[in-house]
Order: structure tokens, then sequence, then C-alpha cells
């Protein structure tokens, strides 16, 4: 997936790279031009991907319905997350295929400033290319093809992503919003709100932590079955006085 991307060009050259590798399904969160002719003249003969591309206008409603979500980044980022390498990042997303899991996600900023920290909150984990840290400036489609040649070669190794079938598959991201929006009205009825001096952002903290324990929907359905059996205590309480 292709976040607010600029030039239309860096759009084919990904799409090269995903076809070289045998990755087929792009998606494009509102891409400043495309289609456009650079877009096809650097995919030098992937035109099928181009033109099986799904373009939308949010991150949101790209990864609705995925599993797994993985976000590159290029920046060492706050503790709270979880960074992975490409080669273990491609494992598991063998795995999760293999699994049964829904699809994968693999998300890419802006050319010039990634992800914002918005985007990244929709994300399992991170993924980071360990680069030559005196210089670690890779372009788009570069960074693509690592990745898709770590997928391409981990779906070929024997073993990897050998698991057994889940019970139930990952919760999805709009099944993870819907958790999280439900926690905060449950969090604001109690009453209970960030009160450090830091000026945390709670909801943003609480969101890493869920999405770090990569949750399944069975999970999800119990945690919020909790919460619902808590609004309905406090409001017979209510009532009751």
């Amino acid at each position: 997936m292709l976040v607010d991307t600029s030039h239309p060009g860096n759009i084919g050259a990904v799409a090269r790279a995903m076809k070289n590798m045998g990755i087929l399904e792009l998606v494009l969160v509102k891409p400043r031009e495309f289609p456009h002719p650079e877009a096809t003249a650097r995919a030098s003969g992937a035109d099928d991907v181009l033109q099986r591309a799904r373009v939308v206008e949010t991150l949101a409603e790209a990864v609705a319905d995925c599993g797994l979500v993985l976000a590159t980044t290029a920046r060492t980022r706050e503790q709270y997350f979880r960074v992975i390498e490409p080669r273990e990042a491609a494992g598991r997303i063998i795995e999760e295929a293999r699994a049964g899991s829904g699809a994968v996600a693999v998300v890419f900023g802006t050319e010039r400033f990634g992800l914002s920290n918005e985007h990244l909150l929709a994300a399992h984990a991170l993924l980071r290319i360990p680069a030559n840290p005196d210089y670690e400036s890779l372009n788009i489609a570069m960074a693509a093809q690592l990745i898709a040649y770590e997928i391409r070669m981990a779906w070929h190794t024997p073993g990897t992503g050998t698991v057994a079938t889940r019970e139930a598959p990952l919760a999805t991201p709009a099944q993870m919003d819907m958790f999280f929006t439900h926690l905060e009205e449950v969090m604001h009825e109690a009453d209970f709100r960030d009160r450090t001096q830091s000026g945390t952002h709670l909801m943003a903290r609480i969101r890493r932590m869920f999405n770090r324990a990569e949750l399944d929907a069975n999970e999800v359905n119990i945690l919020r079955g909790i919460l619902s059996a808590v609004q309905n205590r406090r409001r017979r309480a209510g009532e009751g006085k």
C-alpha cells in the first residue's frame, strides 16, 4: 500500500518491483496523480498491476479488512512500537497467509516524510530496513523491492510460515477501531482520563499496546462484551438511585 504518493513514476516503479517478485495486489491511498503516463512508463510491463490497483481516500479504508498490518519506517521510533526487519516480517507474512488470517498489508508513506504517527496507529508492528546508518536513504521502489524479495524467498523456503490454523483470524483494523471507540466511551463514562503531567496521548498509547498484542476477532468480542457489561451495570446502578 502506498500512502499519499506524490510522484506517479514511483507508483510505476513499485508496481514493477512487486511484479518481479510475484506480488500483484497494489492499493493506493490518495495518490496525487493516478493514473498517469509516467506511472505506466516506469512500470515497464507491469501494467496489469497498475490496472488492478485499488484507489481509496484513507488508510483506514485501505486496511479495513486486513489481518496483519506492517508499517514501513526509516526512522527510529519511540519504544512503544515493536520494530522488525524485512526477513522476520516476510516470515510473519507467509505465516499469516498460510494460516488463512486474511490479507496482510505492508504500508509505505510519502516520499519525503514517510508515514505520520497517526498512520502508524493502525499497525501491529513497524518494518525497518537495516541500511547503512551513515546513509539510510532508500527510495520507495528500492524499499519495496527489498521487502518483496524477502517475501518471495520466505514463500519458497521450506518450513517458513508453517503454523497451525488460527482459532479465529486476527481482528481487522475496522474491528479494532470499533473496540477502541467502545473503550474510549467507557473510559469517558467512568471519568478515566490521562492525568499525567507529560501530556501523553493516552488513547494512542492504548492503541499501540493492543496492536502489539495482535488480538484475534474472538478476543476483541470478549473485550467488548466486558465493556458492555460494565456499561449495563453502571446504568442499572444509576437507575436505582
